[in-house]
């Protein structure tokens, strides 16, 4: 069975073409994994405006349907191109839904419970289309919840269908449905089993994830303890009572990372490359930082790092409260996100307070994200939540130390540090609270000052593996569940 396993990835982003956070990532790297590993992969993603930017070497294809949804016929066509991980990728393209307009943003749009609906459907006739046979449709987050759900009611007899098997991937339970869920007054919200509605307005309240819970064959979230999180009133985002009914079916998997991208040795964005037997070579890149955007010019004094989603989840409002105090320690930070502009107002604000101390840089660059891993001790991340996390994984490549709230991904894979066993690589804080965050620092600039200890942690913590060949085999094994489970 391994070497036929076929595999459909359906996702609303893909990168390079289109990203926007970890979502992108994961459906660039699990396919890419997979196929290494010899199956039979393809990947299917909406064809956005911003995708037209790019010289891509896209390839039309002869295909068209009509789709009719809302009481309108929608023309959609289809691309392809072979990425540069050399499986395919396919695009819907239906212009006035992911066309011209779409150029900025992919997301946040008053109909995106109809573009998202269309693109479900889409993605599943352009697989008959293609009669490529999968037996394992892989859709992920909400913006694909409706796939499982289609093909157990709309397919359900379907003989080109009707034996494939469905795994939903949880990236993060928060986002459900093309509005915020707890903006939809209660008795206006999808209760997850009634047939579809055929307005615009009314797709805006489908609850895509709830479908995809329900309908799904198996669910797997993003680490093994948000898996366990989301079956609970704090975290499940008020459908843990479903997700306790599907328990039996859900599996927790850590994300990894592509060590040929991240990685200091050869990365281009860095000023100084280094590994771990250099890091004098990883110290240049703190002064070089530090020259260049008017910080002391130090390199003893510790670097605390921070690059993410300018948003409550990531613990700003943590990291506001105690700012100012911090600012006041022999330390400096920088920081490179875009987001809610009343954080990205705040920290302009202190940048200015502060010139030698704090580096606010707006909007959020890859290139300047790498720079900052490569110039600091300390790599800052106090989410409130955090279904895994690859900020993290990230940091511990390019000897950044994390400081982590003990929370989903960041619990499984970031250990405290004792400076009695010498076991650890980052520090951590058991609750979500200013002072707790304040204290955890302080041990981290405690044990930066002692060189020969810190110089093990960072060494040790850099040839830490988690990339994604470990993911992708235990992948493989959910999809053995699954067609074992479609066979019965």
């Amino acid at each position: 069975m391994k070497k036929n396993l076929k595999i459909v990835h359906i996702s609303a982003e893909v990168s390079p073409y289109s990203k926007t956070g970890g979502l992108g990532e994961v459906i660039r790297y699990l396919p890419r994994s997979l196929y290494r590993l010899g199956y039979k992969v393809i990947v299917i993603t909406p064809y956005y405006g911003i995708i037209k930017k790019n010289n891509w070497p896209i390839e039309n294809l002869p295909y068209k349907i009509s789709i009719k949804l809302a009481g309108k016929n929608y023309q959609v066509g289809f691309k392809k191109i072979i990425s540069p991980d050399k499986y395919p990728v396919f695009f819907v393209c239906q212009e006035k839904l992911f066309g011209s307009r779409y150029k900025e943003k992919i997301y946040d749009y008053p109909d995106n419970g109809l573009r998202f609906y269309l693109f479900n459907l889409a993605a599943i006739e352009l697989v008959k289309i293609l009669k490529f046979n999968p037996q394992i449709f892989h859709v992920h987050d909400w913006h694909t919840g409706l796939v499982p759900y289609l093909l157990k009611t709309k397919y359900r007899k379907d003989p080109d269908l009707k034996n494939v098997g469905t795994l939903l991937t949880i990236h993060n339970l928060n986002w459900q449905s093309p509005t915020d869920w707890w903006k939809i007054p209660k008795e206006k919200r999808d209760n997850g089993k009634n047939p579809l509605p055929n307005t615009a307005k009314e797709l805006q309240n489908v609850n895509f994830m709830k479908r995809g819970i329900f309908y799904a064959d198996v669910i797997n979230a993003v680490s093994e303890r948000y898996a366990q999180e989301i079956l609970t009133p704090q975290f499940g985002c008020e459908l843990d009572s479903f997700l306790k009914q599907r328990s039996k079916d859900i599996y927790g998997i850590i994300n990894g990372i592509d060590y040929t991208v991240f990685n200091p040795r050869f990365d281009p964005a860095l000023y100084v490359n280094y590994r771990a037997n250099s890091l004098e070579k990883k110290v240049e890149n703190k002064i070089i930082l530090q020259k260049k955007f008017g910080l002391k010019i130090d390199p003893k004094i510790p670097l605390i790092g921070l690059a993410n989603r300018l948003s409550e989840q990531k613990g700003f409002e943590l990291i506001i409260q105690i700012l100012d105090f911090l600012l006041k320690l022999n330390l400096q930070i920088a920081i490179v996100g875009s987001g809610d502009e009343n954080y990205t107002e705040f920290f302009r604000k202190k940048a200015k307070k502060y010139p030698k101390k704090l580096l606010f840089f707006y909007p959020f660059k890859e290139d300047m994200e790498r720079k900052i891993y490569a110039a600091s001790d300390f790599y800052l991340m106090p989410s409130r939540f955090e279904p895994c996390g690859i900020s993290q994984l990230i940091s511990l490549r390019y000897g950044s130390i994390p400081i982590v709230h003990e929370v989903g991904g960041l619990s499984d894979t970031i250990v405290d540090y004792n400076p009695q066993t010498l076991h650890g690589n980052g520090f951590v804080l058991s609750t979500y609270q200013p002072q707790d965050l304040l204290f955890t620092i302080a041990r981290a600039l405690e044990n930066y000052k002692r060189k020969n200890i810190w110089q093990k942690i960072v060494r040790q913590a850099m040839r830490e593996s988690y990339s994604w060949k470990l993911p992708a085999k235990k992948y493989v094994i959910l999809y053995r569940k699954i067609v074992k489970k479609m066979r019965k």
